[in-house]
């Protein structure tokens, strides 16, 4: 597994060899926002397409993207949160 970023969210990028290209999809979002090409060039390409055709249709439906999660889970929130109120 490979990534790509673009606009602050990242994309996972896998080679699928039965169909001989590569697929990709936004990472950290609902919504589900894939691609796909035949090579890398043309990889980072239709991520930067994806990503501002979804981008566009949110403005069109008045709807604000959804921000990319950051990776955290509650659990580590909570440690961060407990962390400082000991320190205060």
């Amino acid at each position: 597994m490979n990534t790509m970023n673009h606009k602050g969210c990242s994309a996972r990028v896998d080679y699928d060899p039965r169909d001989d290209i590569f697929v990709g999809r936004v990472l950290g979002v609902r919504d589900i926002i894939s691609f796909h090409a035949s090579s890398v060039s043309q990889m980072h390409e239709a991520f930067h397409l994806a990503l501002d055709d979804h981008l566009a249709d949110c403005a069109e439906r008045g709807v604000a993207p959804e921000r990319p999660a950051s990776g955290k889970s509650l659990n580590q929130w909570a440690d961060e949160v407990f962390e400082r109120a000991a320190q205060a």
